[in-house]
């Protein structure tokens, strides 16, 4: 009886624990990213941003197509930079406080899809840098993860997200001057399609009851937690909270 009691009221701590340490792992590597950013932009300033220039993207350049994942690390200004590392860092954390390797995933995606709307749509040979599109990428990402992953928190969380920063997407449509656009656009599709490409594919189905181990004492549920109960999936949310 004892162990049952223990699965019953154990499972939702166990859960927020691995989504508290996901959450701080999380932390960790946008701070991280962040310090390097800041890094590669001082050494940047202090070759008069050749570097910018030298590992840009340029449309229709072959051989800039490998700085598509050099040019999110490199900007134009401290302005520029100072302007993305707040929503980067915001983003970013939100992006990958469900799982850091999915996010790691993630990033690739979007600086490709981002590069290469620059690389085939952009016009004039101009080199586009910035970590602008990966911001884009991570708030699409963030807006309909929870619609993907069935995941309450996350639905909420990207209500709120698509409700604050709406009008980031007034610069993800031509207009803009001195802003690309296009980067911003292709970032925002990868972000989306990264949502669900790395959904959960678990299901979020609870387990039946079974029996404890040959003795014919079944382990009592967790208050709502019946399987054809319609607010199960927000008693499991709740859970992992340890809210219940």
């Amino acid at each position: 009886m004892g162990g049952a009691e223990q699965d019953r009221a154990g499972r939702g701590p166990v859960d927020a624990e691995r989504m508290i340490a996901e959450a701080r792992k999380a932390f960790f590597v946008m701070f991280g990213f962040l310090v390097m950013v800041w890094l590669v932009q001082l050494a940047n300033y202090a070759d008069h941003y050749a570097l910018s220039r030298d590992y840009g993207v340029v449309s229709g350049d072959f051989g800039t197509l490998p700085d598509i994942l050099s040019a999110p690390f490199l900007h134009w200004s401290w302005a520029h930079i100072e302007s993305n590392s707040g929503p980067l860092f915001v983003f970013g954390f939100l992006a990958a406080y469900r799982g850091v390797v999915r996010f790691l995933g993630l990033s690739l995606l979007v600086a490709v899809t981002s590069g290469l709307m620059v690389w085939f749509f952009e016009r004039g040979s101009v080199e586009t840098v910035g970590a602008s599109g990966l911001i884009f990428g991570y708030f699409g990402y963030v807006v309909v993860r929870g619609i993907f992953d069935r995941h309450l928190i996350d639905t909420l969380i990207g209500v709120v997200m698509a409700a604050s920063f709406a009008y980031l997407l007034t610069v993800a449509v031509p207009g803009t001057p001195g802003v690309s656009w296009l980067g911003h656009l292709g970032g925002l599709i990868g972000g989306l399609i990264g949502a669900w490409l790395f959904r959960d594919r678990r299901s979020r189905t609870l387990p039946a009851a079974r029996s404890d181990a040959g003795t014919g004492v079944t382990p009592p549920r967790a208050p709502g937690a019946a399987a054809d109960n319609p607010r199960a999936d927000l008693h499991k949310e709740l859970g992992d909270l340890g809210l219940l």
